[in-house]
C-alpha cells in the first residue's frame, strides 16, 4: 500500500503556532502509513511571485492551497489558534479547509493541543471528522495512527 499525502492544515502566524505545526509534522514523518515527503504546509509553501497581501497573491494561493487539498489523500488540522492568548476558537481559514476536504470527501483528523481537553468544538467539525487527537498525550499517537485503515476516533465532547 501507498504512504499517503497529507495537507497539513493550520494557522502558523506566531512562534507556538509554529511550534504546534513541526511537532504535529515531525509525528507524521515519523509514521510509516504517511509519505514524509509529502505533506503540504501551506505557510511552508507560500506563492512568492507577488507582494504577500496583494489580489495576484490572494488568489494564486487560494487556488493553490486548493489544488493541494485536491491532491493530498486527506487533512490534518490543528485546531488551535490563539492558545496562549487562553482563547480556544480554531482559525477560520482551518475550519474553511477542514470543510472544503469533508465536501471533497477528503479524511479529516482534528488536533487539539488545549489543555482543557473537555473544550467544547463546532457541530459542524464534530460531525466531519474521522478521528480526532485531543490533548498533548495523545497527539502524540499520531506517529502510530493507522493512516490505511483509518479507523474512526472519536472523542466525547460537547458541541457548540
Amino acid at each position: 500500500m501507498q504512504p499517503k499525502s497529507v495537507y497539513l492544515a493550520g494557522p502558523f502566524f506566531s512562534e507556538g503556532q509554529n511550534h504546534r505545526v513541526n511537532t504535529v509534522k515531525s509525528l507524521l514523518e515519523n509514521n510509516q502509513t504517511i509519505n514524509s515527503e509529502a505533506i503540504f504546509l501551506p505557510g511552508k509553501d507560500e506563492y512568492t511571485a507577488a507582494e504577500v497581501g496583494s489580489f495576484e497573491w490572494q488568489i494564486a494561493t487560494f487556488n493553490a492551497d486548493i489544488r493541494q487539498i485536491d491532491q493530498a489523500d486527506l487533512v490534518v488540522a490543528i485546531l488551535d489558534y490563539e492558545l496562549e492568548e487562553d482563547k480556544h476558537v480554531p482559525d477560520s481559514g482551518t475550519i474553511w479547509e477542514c470543510g472544503y476536504a469533508h465536501g471533497q470527501h477528503k479524511p479529516v483528523i482534528l488536533i487539539r493541543f488545549d489543555k482543557n481537553e473537555k473544550q467544547a468544538i463546532n457541530l459542524m467539525l464534530a460531525g466531519s471528522y474521522t478521528a480526532m487527537f485531543n490533548g498533548e498525550t495523545d497527539i502524540a499517537n499520531l506517529a502510530t495512527y493507522d493512516f490505511y485503515n483509518l479507523q474512526n476516533k472519536y472523542v466525547p465532547l460537547d458541541v457548540v
